[in-house]
Formats: C-alpha cells, sequence, structure tokens
C-alpha cells in the first residue's frame, strides 16, 4: 500500500489576499472554487503545484469549524494534510482498530473521503482519500474540479516535498501519526520524520510562539531566486530566506 501528499490546505482570516501572495510569488494560479464548502461556512481556492494542490480556505460565517480554528492558533496557518491512498478499505479499517473518530466522511464521483477528528491524531487535520477511477499522481481529483491540470504552471516551484508540524511533544506525535500511516518512522538529523510516497512529514518544537499545528512547507523550486525576490517585494521573506504566507513558514529547496 502506498500514501502519498495530495493537497495542503491553509486556513486564512481572507481569502484574496492569501491567493494574491502566493499566485504573484509562486507564478501559479487558481484551478477550482468549491461551491460545495459553503455549507461548512467557508469559501476556497486551490492551486496546483505539480501534481499536487495547495488549498486556502475562508470562514465567510460566524462559528465555523476554520474560523475557530484560526483562533485556536492565533491566526492564519497551515490546517490540513491531505493523502491519497491506493486502496481505501484498510486504511479506514486501521482507523478504526486505532479508535480515532472521523469529522467527515464521503464518497462522490469515484473519490473516497476520510477526514480524522485532530483531538485523536493531534497536530493538524490528517485526511486520508482515494481516487478510484484514477490512481496516478496526477490524476483526476474530486476536490480540485475538472481538469485541474490546464491550470498547471511548474516555471517556479513544481512540487510540494514536504510539510512540518510543530508540537510541543514531536516524539511522541510523530510516533501517533506513523501509527496511522502504518510508515516507520525516520530520523533526520535528529528531527522524526514520517517519509509518505512522494514527501517527508516532520515533527519539531515550536520556535515561533504559537501553538500546535501545521506550521511550514517545502517547495521544490524550479527558479528559487525568481520566488525569493518576488517575495520581497511583497514583503513574504525573512531574513533567513524562508517565504512567509498565510502564517505558515515556505522553504525551497533543490
Amino acid at each position: 500500500m502506498w500514501l502519498r501528499l495530495r493537497q495542503i490546505c491553509l486556513v486564512a482570516e481572507k481569502l484574496a489576499p492569501v491567493v494574491d501572495d502566493l499566485e504573484a510569488v509562486f507564478d501559479i494560479e487558481v484551478c477550482f472554487n468549491d461551491p460545495g464548502i459553503v455549507r461548512f461556512g467557508l469559501e476556497n481556492a486551490l492551486l496546483p503545484i505539480g501534481n499536487q494542490l495547495l488549498e486556502v480556505v475562508a470562514p465567510i460565517e460566524e462559528n465555523t469549524a476554520g474560523g475557530r480554528y484560526l483562533e485556536k492558533r492565533g491566526g492564519d496557518g497551515g490546517y490540513m494534510f491531505i493523502t491519497q491512498c491506493d486502496d481505501h478499505a484498510p486504511r479506514r479499517r486501521r482507523v478504526a482498530e486505532l479508535g480515532i473518530r472521523l469529522v467527515n466522511e464521503f464518497e462522490r464521483h469515484g473519490f473516497q473521503n476520510m477526514q480524522l477528528h485532530p483531538k485523536d491524531t493531534g497536530g493538524t487535520f490528517f485526511e486520508i482519500d482515494c481516487q478510484t477511477n484514477g490512481l496516478e499522481p496526477g490524476g483526476p481529483w474530486e476536490p480540485a474540479g475538472e481538469n485541474w491540470q490546464r491550470c498547471r504552471r511548474t516555471d517556479v516551484v513544481d512540487a510540494i516535498v514536504a510539510g512540518e508540524i510543530q508540537t510541543p511533544d514531536p516524539d511522541r506525535l510523530a510516533a501517533r501519526w506513523s501509527e496511522i500511516a502504518e510508515i516507520p518512522l525516520h530520523d533526520v538529523d535528529g528531527v522524526p520524520t514520517i517519509p509518505f510516497e512522494n514527501a517527508d512529514l516532520r515533527f519539531v518544537l515550536p520556535t515561533d510562539g504559537r501553538p500546535e499545528g501545521l506550521g511550514g512547507i517545502d517547495l521544490r523550486a524550479v527558479d528559487a531566486d525568481r520566488a525569493r525576490s518576488a517575495a520581497g517585494e511583497r514583503g513574504c521573506l525573512g531574513a533567513d530566506g524562508v517565504i512567509h504566507i498565510c502564517g505558515t513558514r515556505i522553504r525551497l529547496v533543490d
């Protein structure tokens, strides 16, 4: 069985400014706005990065799950780590065996969804999905709408290669996620890391004064200088070369 990172979701107080920054800095574009998530009191935008998706959601009503998460984390930030598997049934059995509750589940158009409760997983929302009518890396992905591939632009970045969850107890949380994903933990320079098929997930101590959550992502750069120049012009570039958008540390790697 394989499990790959297919989508990262960020949550923002306001959608448009974050989307503007992402498009300008990384030369990517929106492929889909899902009208269905209005039932959760949210609006969203999805932007392809290679064969993966970067999603931004923002509340449009009071008292939404997204709004409560913004309050909990003290502002914009990482929200969901969304994976794709090749067979949903054994993944569902594993989650049931571990006694993990589900926040949401559905099946439509060949897409099987399973969103795990963060109180049972820790860290952030962990989602395990399956697209039964297309398992290839660049294949269909129901949340991104039809023909999302037409919006792929890879002149600046072309993949999401890592996520970073900050937590007061990295070893404990990493072990929990490893147990759920059924992927052995690796120690990478002292950092507990889960090697998904196409991306790593690191577990680190908080250094920004913010509580536990998805604090950063790594993007594979095709033209890092162009991204950093654009980020500098928009006031998104840190002195260490890390780009900060939507309360998220975005590192560029080769």
